[in-house]
């Protein structure tokens, strides 16, 4: 059934330009800085050679991801500030966008999901053994989640989508087919969130036997290794930040999906939340390279030594 059906779909502008310009520009903002920084931690950690360990692949692999999807938002931001009307009743330039925009978010998802399963083999014992990635593991892991990605994230491109047909089309994010947008958003929010919390919470129960292991022989608590510690914190609040920032936009897709009223009907406040989950997106994509510097000390002291006039690296790198 045509979710338009009783509507007058592109026959009046229904955004106010004052409206517009206080949505816009704070998003173009935000995606600047974040691609700003995201291009700080890629920079740094490819430039840096002993940052060219398995997890630093990882977490460059995000930073990527991020300063995609910063870029994708930069330009959704561009054309929803040019024409607003666009982003409500759908157009081939966003659809375009759109597409990059998932594809980037869907990168995200899956390099959250590997930092989590490598972070577990990083720390877990078997046999004595420590369990660890190797850096081809790595790089193979950011290949096939991107391909994965890129598959899940073209294929509006390619014919499902709402652009000509209005059956079964999204009111917040036309041309998308509603029923895309569930299939791309509910089977991976759960591997998102439900299994990078099994992996951290699997974690923690193994450093925590750990620490009883080593207290009852006798030995010192300073035999853990606090990288990897630290590390595994990072991920702990990579993860949280994507839940808090992912879960409007989840919110919305599920409203959208129930939602049978016209654009019109809806304008101001329910676009006014879509526009806010795209800028609470992008707050992930700056917080995680936050989130490298407090919490990853190494990655954190070579961002110092970069912007460090040169009479003082000598004394940051003795802090490494």
């Amino acid at each position: 059934m045509n979710r338009y059906l009783n509507c007058s779909v592109n026959s009046t502008e229904i955004w106010s330009s004052h409206l517009v310009l206080a949505l816009g520009i704070p998003q173009l903002i935000m995606n600047i800085i974040s691609v700003i920084f995201n291009c700080a931690v890629i920079i740094t950690i490819l430039s840096t050679k002993d940052l060219h360990k398995p997890i630093f692949i990882l977490f460059c692999n995000l930073a990527f991801s991020d300063l995609l999807t910063s870029s994708s938002g930069f330009w959704i931001s561009m054309l929803f500030i040019t024409n607003p009307e666009s982003t409500i009743f759908g157009s081939k330039d966003i659809l375009i966008v759109y597409a990059f925009y998932t594809m980037s978010i869907l990168s995200t998802i899956y390099n959250l999901v590997s930092i989590g399963i490598e972070r577990y083999l990083a720390v877990a014992e078997s046999l004595r053994m420590r369990c660890r990635v190797s850096r081809n593991q790595s790089l193979a892991a950011a290949l096939i989640n991107w391909a994965v990605a890129f598959f899940l994230g073209c294929i509006p491109l390619v014919g499902w989508n709402c652009l000509h047909n209005k059956e079964n089309i999204s009111t917040l994010y036309s041309p998308f087919c509603v029923d895309y947008l569930i299939l791309i958003t509910i089977p991976n929010c759960v591997v998102a969130f439900i299994l990078p919390l099994f992996t951290y919470l699997s974690i923690i129960a193994v450093l925590r036997k750990q620490k009883f292991t080593v207290g009852a022989c006798g030995q010192a608590s300073g035999t853990y290794k606090s990288a990897e510690v630290q590390v595994a914190r990072t991920g702990v609040f990579i993860w949280l930040l994507a839940l808090f920032s992912y879960a409007p936009f989840v919110v919305g897709v599920v409203l959208d999906a129930a939602n049978r009223l016209c654009p019109t009907d809806l304008y101001p406040s329910v676009y006014v939340f879509r526009n806010c989950t795209a800028m609470m997106i992008t707050m992930n994509c700056l917080g995680n390279p936050i989130i490298y510097t407090l919490q990853v000390k190494t990655l954190g002291s070579k961002l110092k030594f970069l912007k460090c006039p040169a009479s003082n690296r000598v004394q940051v790198i003795g802090n490494i």
